[in-house]
């Protein structure tokens, strides 16, 4: 690794849901190099993620590269990380882990960037200029998942504090955090292009015998997020519903198992994002059925510029992101209630996909690349830095 050097403490770990933070790492990567941090495992991870710390009984923080510029570091703290009086340890353990990694390097950041509400700002010098990048509302997910709002909260002030720069994905965030007295960058999501240029030659995964050839598809985490009734009535049609993802276990287990049990839907399971055009590709629109809640209304579903970027149409409920990229490109549609997402559905695999059609929505995705982003994220980095 040579020449500058960004550290990303991400929320999520490398290996998990190609989000937000994975995707600005890579993209980074053109002008920086990159040192990425998972979130802390212990002792107590279980077997199947023992591979990220080390092998066996040796338990140990470990760092190596994932490409030429970029860097994985997982680091280890006490059984219990999270829990009160544990917790308290955690982020100190972390933060000399990393520091330990960087003598090793004989590296020093010149940006260190936080994804969550944890204690990584702090401590770095003048020199360093220290981002805090709002991927989601945090307080709003914590509320959502039943964590310790008040915790994040804290959390939240204590890094909105901290921070030389203020990203946030959306207007909603950005607004609620200029009450602190911060002047938050909105800085959307993005998409790679280039990973799904190749869709129109890979082969379509295969799906159970009699399966409907019209299919809408839903490709992301299958949680709290979603609004079931909108899968219900999309499936209550006839046409096939394609669930690509991870199911997590306690979203309504007995709905979404009636759910799954319909002869015209088929749920893949998780699908690294390296293998997802073979499911796109059987995608006759793209679906981002997501519920009205305070998270969602704040967020910016990285799957509609995924489906864009695959040529796909996108039938969206009506989120505000999902209103500003209607604004530019009116194609999108957005619905209301179940009944209305079934039948835009409907409309949009009864259109025919032109040569235009599809072209016209990957030169929309294209102008939202996460290269763009990330090279919109330097121009800011090198504005503070010289006027500082």
């Amino acid at each position: 690794m040579t020449g500058r050097l960004t550290v990303l403490v991400s929320g999520v770990p490398w290996d998990g849901v190609k989000g937000s933070e994975r995707q600005l790492a890579e993209a980074l990567t053109a002008h920086t190099d990159v040192l990425w941090v998972d979130p802390p495992v212990s002792p107590a991870t279980p077997a199947r993620y023992r591979g990220l710390a080390g092998e066996g009984r040796r338990w140990r923080p470990r760092s190596r590269p994932v490409s030429d510029r970029l860097t994985r570091l997982t680091p280890v703290a006490l059984p219990g990380l999270s829990r009160p009086g544990v917790r308290a340890t955690t982020w100190p353990l972390v933060r000399a882990q990393l520091r330990r990694v960087l003598r090793g390097l004989r590296r020093w950041p010149d940006t260190v960037i936080a994804c969550s509400t944890h204690d990584v700002l702090g401590r770095w010098g003048a020199g360093v200029t220290k981002v805090l990048y709002g991927t989601d509302d945090w307080v709003a997910g914590a509320e959502l998942m039943g964590i310790d709002v008040q915790q994040v909260v804290a959390g939240e002030r204590r890094n909105l504090a901290r921070a030389d720069v203020v990203l946030a994905v959306g207007p909603e965030l950005a607004a609620r955090w200029r009450d602190h007295g911060v002047t938050p960058v909105v800085f959307p999501n993005g998409v790679d292009p280039g990973a799904y240029a190749g869709i129109d030659a890979v082969t379509p995964i295969e799906l159970p015998p009699g399966f409907p050839d019209k299919i809408a598809g839903l490709c992301g985490q299958l949680s709290d997020r979603i609004d079931l009734r909108l899968l219900e009535a999309v499936a209550d049609t006839g046409v096939g519903l394609l669930l690509v993802g991870p199911r997590a276990p306690g979203w309504q287990p007995e709905r979404v198992g009636a759910l799954l049990a319909r002869d015209n839907v088929h749920h893949t399971g998780p699908v690294p994002f390296e293998r997802l055009l073979p499911c796109l590709a059987r995608f006759g629109v793209g679906l981002t059925p997501y519920a009205d809640t305070a998270f969602n209304r704040a967020s910016f579903p990285l799957k509609t510029l995924e489906y864009l970027a695959a040529g796909l149409p996108v039938v969206s409920t009506d989120l505000p992101a999902s209103r500003r990229l209607q604004a530019e490109f009116r194609e999108l549609e957005i619905t209301g209630d179940a009944d209305s997402f079934a039948l835009g559905v409907l409309d949009a695999l009864a259109t025919s996909p032109t040569r235009a059609r599809v072209a016209a929505r990957r030169a929309f995705a294209r102008r939202h690349s996460w290269a763009a982003r990330a090279a919109h994220l330097v121009e800011l980095l090198e504005i503070r830095e010289g006027t500082t």
